[in-house]
């Protein structure tokens, strides 16, 4: 193992250790324009994509606790500010949300009040969330499907 890691830092140092001489001859009157410098823009998560992030850490956690039969603990209440957090686009926040929104926080609660089926209403629980995601925004339902527990 130390050979190969010894061998990839050789091979990496001397990949680096170019003449600049080369590309200096090489360059032409445009290589030469200066160039506007692009602005880098970060991408900053919206209060509803970054409390899903929470939640979904929050049920990753939950979900082991449920699969080793470990104390579940108290229901998440920051869970509750799903109804109010500022959407990336806010026509999202609809009908159809606020109704899939009510179902996930039931369900989640139904974890804490009825821990013997805590299973079944955690897998309930990623359904709704999946369910909202496939009309909403398709992108992570891959990722919210590995929630379910088998």
């Amino acid at each position: 193992m130390k050979n190969i890691l010894l061998f990839l830092v050789c091979v990496f140092l001397f990949s680096c250790n170019k003449s600049n001489n080369q590309s200096e001859s090489k360059a032409t009157t445009v290589d030469r324009i200066p160039k506007k410098e692009k602005e880098f823009e970060m991408y900053e998560l919206s209060e509803m994509a970054a409390l899903m992030e929470q939640m979904y850490v929050d049920n990753e956690r939950l979900k082991k606790r449920i699969k080793n039969g470990d104390n579940i603990g108290k229901f998440p209440n920051h869970f509750l500010k799903i109804h109010k957090a500022v959407m990336t686009d806010s026509t999202d926040n609809d009908t159809f949300f606020k109704q899939q929104a009510n179902a996930f926080i039931k369900a989640q609660t139904l974890i804490y009040e009825d821990p013997k089926n805590a299973k079944q209403h955690f897998n309930d629980g990623v359904s709704t969330c999946v369910a909202c995601h496939q009309v909403k925004c398709s992108g992570p339902i891959p990722r919210i499907k590995k929630l379910y527990i088998e």
